[in-house]
């Protein structure tokens, strides 16, 4: 069997970054990180129609800054606002920390190109009970009009309510998994049915990050030997 690894963490330092931006001393560090989780988790069931692509967390010494990605910021602000009140004050009551939250709302302009809100609709159609092939290839079609260079969709379970489970995928364009350089966003997503779970995972292709030389770098490339042919 192959070794797989997770295609974001496998990239992180080159194309893709941490979602939190913190540091500690060793002893708090995993209460920091249960935080973190319970943040993202909380904030996920509470605006779980709000279509959040990301929630980047960065922490100071007095506070601690939220900023929510959304495809629909109307829906995290509320009415007057008082959306990001509600949810600041719920935050720093199940923490029970001294630190101020402060939350920050941006708007996703292009939400097909992203990976977690393509597994979210999905997902979605899958649990209106559409066939699978159907809501694979309306996502797929979604995707396609941005510029992606290329998507894969793997969708496993009891497809269809089949009585055996199974696994099955479709991909248009590249989707180099192996490449480094590639800028590769990845999502999985559940879909609850009424025959079971069923596992959604996208995989976005969006073109190739490739460092720029500087000057320097250039002759130093410059001044490389070439290997000399052998005579016999």
């Amino acid at each position: 069997m192959g070794q797989k690894t997770h295609p974001s963490g496998f990239r992180i330092g080159i194309t893709q970054n941490h979602k939190s931006s913190w540091f500690t001393k060793m002893q708090l560090y995993p209460k920091l990180l249960q935080e973190d989780y319970i943040i993202r988790n909380y904030i996920e069931e509470k605006l779980n129609k709000a279509s959040i692509s990301l929630i980047y967390i960065e922490r100071k010494v007095d506070q601690i800054e939220i900023y929510i990605h959304t495809a629909r910021p109307g829906i995290v602000l509320g009415r007057m606002g008082t959306g990001i009140e509600s949810l600041r004050i719920n935050l720093e009551n199940k923490l029970k920390i001294h630190q101020k939250i402060r939350i920050n709302v941006l708007e996703v302009t292009e939400p097909d190109a992203q990976a977690i809100l393509i597994a979210e609709f999905i997902a979605q159609q899958l649990e209106k009970r559409i066939a699978f092939r159907r809501a694979v290839r309306q996502g797929i079609q979604r995707a396609q009009k941005t510029t992606i260079k290329g998507i894969k969709v793997q969708v496993s379970g009891r497809l269809n309510g089949a009585e055996i489970a199974r696994k099955e995928w479709v991909r248009e364009g590249r989707v180099p998994l192996q490449t480094l350089r590639a800028d590769i966003d990845y999502a999985y997503k559940t879909a609850q049915t009424i025959y079971g779970i069923l596992g959604i995972k996208v995989w976005l292709f969006k073109g190739e990050q490739v460092p720029q030389l500087n000057k320097n770098d250039t002759t130093i490339i410059n001044h490389i030997e070439k290997p000399t042919a052998i005579k016999n």
